[in-house]
């Protein structure tokens, strides 16, 4: 035997793409489990030629699911970042995308019952630890993909997945505005660092001498932008108490301006050295958080007057726009976030094996 066969399902989630696995089908040892995670994607390969990632970190995902851990879950989820050119796994975030197919293979997978109509499951996001509540179409006790809802970044239709995030303010960094303020400064420009599921830098794109309109690829190939936000990048992520950041996956950077679809703010996100073509689900939820948090830079480019009558944020982004609903009031001038939800889709796409060379994991 020269390879290993490993149960494996690819799923699109959100605007991401990845492998789900059952955690009882992958090495127990982290060390083993990344080497065949790596040789399933296929990293540290540009192209990832010899593996099923895409060549970009939005299909370079994996979701590892298992019975819940916690008492007041359904079942774990722990999201892995392949890194494209690195020989990486990075646990240090949530993905709120693949989250969105978690359950959906869940449910296939017998780890929760499917009810009649709708399936609630209670989602344990083993990264941070926070909590997520997804509601899935399963007619007759099935799931369906099937359904009328758009997302922007995703052609056709598909069945809505309703996502509520309980409390997940400060699950990466300790608090919703880990440095203690909601605006700060690094290099003469002003940032807020915030984290409601995804710890995200919020900047003006004006500040760099950028409209914040630009293309994903019009800022990926400006080299000295790229390293202005890195600099700094690396200088907040202490702050927000995530440690030395330059092998990390966080904080994503985000470039804000005003927005010229209708929308609350328009956005460009760094996650965090390629520019996503669309944002992130948490990184989506983080900005429409500071878009509400006052003295933020968000909540001066938004404009936005009275924060406790806010249900719906729109978020633009390079492909269109991201809504999430918000319940949000103020005590004693500090926010205080009640409620975080939005609308996802996802489609399985193959169920089968992944193989991966039996001199990495010659299996159980």
């Amino acid at each position: 035997m020269t390879q290993t066969a490993i149960a494996c399902t690819v799923m699109r989630g959100g605007t991401s793409k990845g492998l789900y696995f059952l955690a009882r089908d992958l090495p127990a040892d982290i060390a083993v489990r990344d080497a065949v995670l790596l040789a399933a994607i296929g990293s540290p390969d540009p192209r990832q030629i010899d593996g099923m990632g895409g060549a970009h970190p939005l299909t370079s995902k994996i979701a590892v699911v298992g019975p819940p851990t916690c008492s007041d879950a359904d079942v774990d989820y722990l999201f892995l970042q392949a890194v494209v050119d690195e020989p990486r796994i990075d646990a240090g975030q949530n993905c709120g995308n693949l989250l969105a197919g978690v359950g959906p293979f869940a449910i296939e997978q017998g780890l929760v019952e499917a009810r009649e109509g709708v399936t609630e499951v209670r989602i344990h996001m083993v990264n941070t630890g926070a909590m997520a509540l997804a509601a899935i179409q399963t007619p007759g006790g099935v799931v369906t993909y099937d359904g009328s809802t758009r997302i922007d970044g995703v052609p056709g239709t598909a069945a809505p997945i309703p996502t509520d995030f309980l409390d997940v303010a400060g699950s990466s960094c300790g608090a919703l505005l880990p440095t203690g303020a909601a605006r700060d400064e690094i290099d003469g420009i002003a940032l807020t660092a915030i984290d409601n599921g995804m710890p995200v830098v919020v900047l003006r794109a004006a500040d760099f001498g950028k409209t914040g309109y630009e293309t994903p690829e019009a800022l990926e190939a400006d080299d000295e932008l790229r390293a202005r936000i890195e600099a700094i990048r690396l200088r907040i992520g202490p702050r927000m108490n995530l440690g030395e950041v330059s092998m990390k996956t966080v904080p994503k950077m985000c470039l804000v301006a005003p927005a010229r679809a209708g929308g609350a703010i328009c956005t460009r996100s760094f996650i965090p050295h390629r520019v996503h073509e669309a944002i992130g689900v948490l990184g989506a939820v983080s900005v429409a958080t500071a878009c509400v948090t006052p003295g933020s830079v968000a909540a001066e480019v938004a404009g936005i007057q009275d924060v406790e009558t806010v249900r719906d944020l729109e978020i633009e982004h390079p492909t269109g726009v991201f809504t999430v609903a918000m319940g949000v009031s103020l005590e004693d001038g500090a926010i205080k976030v009640g409620r975080s939800a939005l609308v996802r889709t996802a489609r399985k796409l193959m169920s089968g094996e992944v193989y991966v060379p039996a001199r990495v994991w010659a299996g159980p």
